[in-house]
């Protein structure tokens, strides 16, 4: 099992991102609230990581902090949820958010997540209430007043449209991407930022 990898980002289109590892590129799955913490393509990077493997792929998920990768294991093990759902959760609401759902079987909130019906709203209440009983929130997210830096390079389309993509990528449809971006973006964000803001707006 692969751990953590330490490397240099070679890429970051949200949800995946390449890792250079000592001449070796990995490509991760992380949730949008790693790739807020992320720092600039070219620099260094630790992430937690948590390998997936299928009888036709291997998926690595990587992850800033140990509560978000512990999170996602925890949903992994809920019935019906996979990966690809676990991660859209953790891009879609902050973590210490989705516990305070759970422990308060808030399923009203949970049902706005993408891909989240009110079956699985109760059974993730019902499989993870007593397993997140000692639950210690996280370190907050950087701000993206405090994240100019990361803006990442090219056209503003092509921002726009890495945004749009990220955003179906997490299960959402091109409809609703296209008008939650256009409602968004002010022609200075970056392309994560574009999709945390977008997502802010689906959700609440």
């Amino acid at each position: 099992m692969i751990g953590q990898l330490r490397g240099i980002i070679l890429e970051k289109q949200p949800p995946q991102l390449l890792l250079d590892v000592q001449g070796v590129a990995y490509e991760i799955d992380a949730p949008m609230s790693t790739f807020y913490r992320l720092p600039d393509i070219g620099q260094e990077a630790i992430l937690l990581t948590h390998l997936v493997i299928r009888e036709d792929a291997h998926h690595l998920y990587g992850f800033y902090a140990r509560e978000e990768r512990a999170l996602f294991r925890t949903l992994l093990k809920v019935n019906g949820v996979g990966p690809r759902l676990g991660l859209t959760i953790l891009s879609s609401i902050e973590p210490n958010e989705f516990v305070r759902c759970i422990v308060n079987n808030d399923t009203a909130n949970l049902v706005r997540l993408p891909g989240v019906g009110k079956k699985t709203a109760e059974r993730l209440v019902i499989e993870m209430r007593d397993k997140l009983t000692d639950w210690q929130p996280s370190l907050p997210i950087v701000s993206a007043e405090l994240n100019h830096t990361a803006k990442k390079s090219g056209t503003r389309n092509h921002i726009i449209q890495d945004a749009i993509s990220a955003l179906i990528s997490l299960g959402y449809k091109p409809v609703e991407a296209s008008r939650a971006v256009a409602k968004v973006d002010d022609s200075n964000l970056s392309s994560e930022e574009i999709i945390r803001q977008a997502l802010r707006e689906m959700v609440a």
